[in-house]
């Protein structure tokens, strides 16, 4: 059996976008509260974390966004706007659960990236990207909308968690370890290089411009 062919079922990858969903919503969510956003701009917010990445893959992929065959997004995201609303007065008491969430969603996305990019039959240097895509595109896009520069291209080892992890998926695969113990470490990995960085406040070096 070829170690690079996706063994993953699709119920499995939509267990794993379903959570991610819900995870990414709520971080997204709870940032347009922070600049006082109306219910219907954090819901956009959320929308945006929660699906925007996925959405950026699947087009490249050439395949019909996921979110257009299963309103079960959406309605993972309203669940999320409503736990935020019903819990608001508890929110700022709830950071490291929000940073769990965020991670949560990063390493499950990057997963599901990667997944599907090789169920679609493309090389696994591009499941990679579409990996890192998958993961990190969504805050992208809601930090463009927050009027923020975007979090990963300024500190936190975010994107280059992806990257980290889609590498370890590639190598265990292709020393013939089961995917589902290839998708725990990868999990795994994003996670921990996620806390480690924040924790000590490891970031990629900085450009200098022209003095």
């Amino acid at each position: 059996m070829d170690p690079l062919e996706p063994l993953l079922s699709q119920t499995f990858i939509q267990i794993l976008e379903f959570v991610g969903t819900f995870a990414f919503a709520i971080s997204g969510i709870r940032q347009a509260a922070a600049k006082q956003f109306d219910w219907f701009g954090g819901f956009v917010c959320g929308i945006a974390v929660a699906i925007g990445g996925g959405t950026l893959r699947d087009l490249m992929l050439g395949v019909t966004p996921f979110w257009m065959t299963n309103a079960f997004y959406f309605i993972c995201t309203f669940l999320a706007q409503v736990f935020v609303i019903v819990f608001s007065r508890y929110l700022k008491h709830l950071d490291n659960a929000w940073f769990v969430f965020d991670t949560i969603g990063l390493a499950l996305f990057t997963i599901v990236g990667l997944q599907k990019t090789l169920f679609c039959g493309y090389p696994f240097w591009v499941a990679i990207a579409m990996g890192c895509i998958t993961g990190s595109a969504g805050g992208v896009i809601r930090d463009i909308m927050l009027d923020t520069a975007p979090v990963i291209f300024k500190r936190e080892f975010y994107a280059m968690a992806c990257i980290c992890g889609g590498i370890l998926y590639w190598l265990l695969l292709v020393i013939g370890v089961r995917i589902e113990f290839a998708s725990l470490a990868t999990f795994a990995l994003i996670c921990l290089l996620r806390y480690v960085a924040v924790r000590y406040g490891i970031s990629l070096p900085k450009l200098k411009g022209e003095e």
